[in-house]
C-alpha cells in the first residue's frame, strides 16, 4: 500500500459522495483548544505567540476547527479533508505531526446521512484492508436506558466504564448495590453484540417496548439502509465502543484493519460538541488516522514510478513517446529520462534505441 494513493482514493470516495475539501490553517488560536481541552485526546498542546501578541496553537485536531469556521445552513454541509494535527505520540511521548483524512456532515440530519457516514467510513477501511471491521454503539440509547436507571451522573459514569472495559463482574456489583432492578437488563445489554442483524433482534428482545424503543428503531433504520451494501458484512454492533458522552450523542464507531493492534478510524455524533458553540445543527463524522497505518507499509516495496523509459538520443524519442502514452493510458505511472536516475524506484525499466524498445 501507498500513502499517497490512499489518501488520493479516501479523497475521491468522499467526493462522489459530494463532500468538498476543506482546508484550514496549520494553526488557530490558543482559547479554541483551552476551552476544549476535554474534548481532545491530550491536553498538551504546542503554541506560539503570534506578532500582534496573540498566543496561537498548532492544531491537535481538525473537528474543532472546523465547527468554529462554520455556520449552520439549510440542509447539510458535507466536508472532507487531509490535515496535519500536532499531538504527543503514544509510543514516544514527544510531539509528532500526525496525518488524518476524513469528513464532517453537519446540518439537519436524518437516517441517510448517518447511514452515508458509516457507508464510507466502512469504505474507507476496505480501501486499507479487506480485512475490516467497523465496531457500533449508539450513545443515546444506552443514555435513555440509563435514564431509566439513575440520574446520578457518577453512577452513569461507572456504567459507561464498565461497559467500556467489557466488565460484568463490576457492573454486575455496581447493580445488585445501587439498583437491583435493572442488573438483568444492563447485564443482557453488556453481552449483546454482533453482526447487525443478529444483534438488533438481541436488542429488540431487550429494550422493545421500554423508554429507549424510539432510539431503537432509529439504530434500526440506519442498519436497514446499509444491508445489501458491500460494507454490511463489516459492521458489528457492540455497546461497549466507547464516547465520550459530554459530546456525542448517538451514534459512535471505531474501524479496524489486519496488522494494526488499534482502531484506524474513530467517529460518531456529536452534537453535544456543537452547543458549546450556541449552534443548533447536528454533525456527525470520522478521521482515518494515517499514521496508524505504518505498520502495513513496513516491508512492502514502495516505488516511485511503475516504469522508467530510457531514451539517450533525441532520434529514438518518437518510439519513447508512444511507449509512455500507452502505459499512461493503462494507469502506470512513466518517467522518460536520458539516462536511469541511480536513486528513481521503479518496477519495469524500458531502453529506447531508434524504433525499437527493450526491457533492461
Amino acid at each position: 500500500m501507498n500513502a499517497n494513493r490512499l489518501v488520493k482514493t479516501l479523497g475521491d470516495l468522499y467526493a462522489a459522495y459530494g463532500y468538498q475539501p476543506y482546508r484550514m490553517s496549520k494553526f488557530e488560536e490558543y482559547d479554541l483548544y483551552a476551552r476544549n481541552k476535554d474534548f481532545l485526546l491530550s491536553d498538551q498542546i504546542i503554541t506560539f505567540t503570534d506578532t500582534n501578541g496573540k498566543l496561537l496553537a498548532l492544531k491537535p485536531d481538525v473537528t474543532l476547527s472546523i465547527i468554529k469556521n462554520t455556520e449552520d445552513l439549510p440542509g447539510v454541509q458535507k466536508l472532507s479533508y487531509h490535515e496535519n494535527v500536532y499531538r504527543v505520540s503514544g509510543h514516544t511521548g514527544a510531539f509528532r505531526e500526525q496525518p488524518q483524512t476524513g469528513l464532517e456532515c453537519i446540518g439537519e440530519l436524518g437516517p441517510y446521512d448517518i447511514a452515508e457516514v458509516l457507508l464510507l467510513a466502512g469504505r474507507s477501511l476496505k480501501a486499507i484492508s479487506e480485512e475490516a471491521v467497523l465496531d457500533i454503539s449508539d450513545l443515546g440509547l444506552l443514555s435513555k436506558v440509563l435514564d431509566a436507571v439513575t440520574a446520578e451522573k457518577a453512577d452513569r459514569r461507572e456504567v459507561l466504564r464498565c461497559f467500556y472495559e467489557k466488565n460484568r463482574h463490576e457492573l454486575s456489583a455496581l447493580c445488585r448495590e445501587r439498583f437491583p432492578a435493572a442488573e438483568e437488563t444492563l447485564d443482557r445489554l453488556i453481552q449483546c453484540q454482533g453482526a447487525p442483524r443478529e444483534a438488533l433482534e438481541q436488542l429488540r428482545d431487550i429494550l422493545g417496548g421500554t423508554s429507549a424503543e424510539s432510539e431503537l428503531r432509529s439504530l434500526e433504520k440506519v442498519m436497514s439502509l446499509l444491508e445489501g451494501t458491500d460494507v454490511y458484512r463489516m459492521l458489528r454492533l457492540d455497546l461497549s465502543v466507547s464516547g465520550d458522552s459530554k459530546y456525542y450523542n448517538g451514534i459512535v464507531f471505531k474501524g479496524y484493519v489486519k496488522g494494526v493492534p488499534n482502531s484506524v478510524l474513530t467517529g460518531g455524533r456529536y452534537d453535544n460538541l456543537l452547543r458549546r458553540f450556541h449552534r443548533a445543527s447536528g454533525a456527525v463524522g470520522f478521521a482515518v488516522y494515517l499514521d496508524m497505518l505504518e505498520p502495513l507499509y513496513d516491508g512492502l516495496p514502495e516505488t516511485d514510478v511503475d516504469d522508467l523509459i530510457v531514451c539517450p538520443e533525441e532520434a529514438d524519442l518518437p518510439a519513447a513517446i508512444r511507449l509512455r502514452d500507452r502505459l499512461i493510458g493503462e494507469g502506470k505511472r512513466v518517467s522518460v529520462q536520458r539516462l536511469a536516475p541511480g536513486k528513481l524506484r521503479c518496477k519495469n525499466r524500458w531502453l529506447c534505441k531508434g524504433n525499437e524498445v527493450t526491457p533492461f
